[in-house]
């Protein structure tokens, strides 16, 4: 059963006016004035409530009860399960054993998430349009991430842990209003980025733990600290961002009638067209997509900046960094040479959130785990199941490619700068190609997709994989660089013990 947006919608109709005037569905212009707001008021909570003017419970309650007015105004009724989940998280964290509470949460949470997700599909199928399941993802993220760090924090020793994982560990459980105040805080709750509790409560409070500085006489594990580090100035870094997403917005809002996704499933379209325009036309509209979420994501990092929330010290020149939580590098995507460093820069704090959870815990079959967790955590259409499952494959050709085919074109600039050049040509389809099941949703016009296609990455990737690793072995530059040296160590010698014997 499928609805239309003004049925399925449940947020505020108060600017249906500017949505007519525009010519643009309420749901997005619900979304973009909440966006806009949150950036007014995060420079509010930045100046007139810094943690040098008000308590941290006043910081609390203010993102607490701005974030739950602003997912009120979006979603309506439907804001129920933005507290429902978290609260039965919550009652699991407060009366289970530290032990378990990690898997408990984990396994409420998605199946919390998976029956909104299904009820979607039910009535609403294929649509874009904006619903309670993108913050409820979030904040899926957070709680699990919270109640893991909560684990390690209680039940682990230090050496246990990896750096990362000793940096989030929890010991103390949050009060009631520190962990709804977490859940609910407005800066991410609409696109993320997903903060992590320590990182949360660290910016609350106002610490900056990157280089503490005991007071004299203290003892260094109190957590009090001689100097207070005064963060630079967000704004300009805000108006850039606001700038690039404003700008991405405007291109996809003007290109993409041009290139609708839907002409993917066209039978005009797909036997009328050669496999060249067939892959030029993915590649383009596949791009426009990717800046409807550069928009969201910048403009949400843009928020968080804007109130104090990702300031990751200077770089080498001296310039203030402020990406420690940001969801997307354009750049680094846009302009990556293999599809491993095309994952890293893609939705960051997702990245972060599985590699916590699933990739550095498990033993075995990691890929096959990590991947299995994105795709639930996604939904059900068939096409996040297909998209995933050809990610973990190309993951692996793309490994088998580096390890086996790479080391023949070292050595020489040309050489290397003709395999940069196949990587980035590659990347940029492969890219495409896969991602193509998960914005058509829909597992048929998927796969007749790549039928037209002929399938020919998915050949050429198997080719790779049988072939690559039965090439004749090149030694590495290193390799040689250290036989060189040896056997000029070992001439040495020789040299040396032969005047001695004369």
């Amino acid at each position: 059963m499928t609805v239309s947006v003004e049925d399925y919608y449940d947020g505020s109709r108060t600017f249906s006016w500017l949505a007519n005037l525009i010519n643009i569905p309420i749901d997005q212009v619900n979304f973009v004035l909440t966006q806009f707001t949150a950036l007014f008021l995060a420079g509010v909570l930045r100046t007139c409530l810094s943690p040098l003017k008000v308590t941290t419970a006043t910081r609390h309650v203010f993102g607490l009860i701005i974030g739950f007015a602003l997912g009120y105004f979006c979603f309506g009724r439907q804001t129920i399960h933005l507290a429902g989940l978290p609260a039965l998280c919550y009652i699991a964290m407060r009366t289970l054993s530290p032990h378990i509470i990690q898997r408990v949460v984990l396994t409420t949470a998605l199946f919390y998430l998976s029956c909104v997700h299904y009820h979607r599909q039910m009535y609403n199928y294929g649509s874009y349009t904006l619903d309670i399941t993108g913050p409820l993802m979030v904040i899926t993220q957070k709680v699990t991430s919270l109640a893991y760090s909560i684990h390690d924090g209680l039940t682990q020793s230090e050496e246990d842990l990896t750096p990362t994982q000793r940096h989030q560990a929890v010991k103390k459980m949050p009060t009631t209003l520190e962990y709804f105040s977490y859940v609910f805080h407005f800066q991410a709750l609409l696109a993320g980025p997903v903060i992590l509790y320590h990182d949360y409560i660290d910016f609350i409070q106002g610490h900056k733990l990157t280089a503490p500085k005991p007071l004299t006489g203290c003892d260094k594990n109190s957590g009090h600290y001689s100097e207070i580090v005064l963060e630079p100035s967000p704004v300009l870094v805000v108006v850039k961002k606001v700038i690039a997403s404003l700008l991405f917005a405007a291109i996809f809002v003007t290109f993409i009638p041009s290139y609708p996704i839907e002409k993917l499933k066209e039978d005009d379209f797909l036997k009328n067209t050669t496999v060249v325009q067939k892959m030029w036309y993915l590649l383009i509209a596949t791009l426009l997509v990717r800046f409807k979420y550069y928009h969201a994501w910048l403009f949400a990092d843009a928020i968080c900046n804007n109130s104090g929330i990702g300031y990751a010290g200077l770089d080498e020149k001296g310039q203030a960094k402020w990406d420690l939580f940001s969801n997307v590098d354009v750049y680094g995507f846009e302009m990556s040479l293999s599809l491993r460093d095309s994952i890293e820069h893609w939705n960051k704090g997702t990245n972060r959130w599985l590699r916590s959870l699933v990739y550095e815990r498990v033993k075995r079959n990691k890929l096959v785990y990590t991947y299995a967790l994105s795709a639930l955590w996604h939904g059900f259409y068939p096409g996040y199941y297909l998209t995933f499952a050809n990610g973990a494959f190309f993951t692996v050709v793309s490994r088998t490619a580096r390890r086996n085919i790479r080391p023949y074109f070292l050595g020489f600039k040309m050489r290397k700068f003709l395999y940069d050049a196949l990587t980035f040509t590659a990347t940029r389809i492969l890219m495409s190609y896969i991602t193509l099941s998960f914005i058509l949703l829909e597992f048929a016009p998927s796969i007749r997709m790549y039928l037209y296609l002929y399938l020919i990455p998915h050949i050429v990737g198997l080719v790779i994989m049988v072939v690559a690793p039965r090439l004749p072995k090149i030694p590495s530059r290193n390799d040689a660089k250290n036989a060189d040296t040896e056997n000029n160590a070992n001439q040495k010698l020789i040299n040396g013990t032969t005047r001695k014997t004369m």
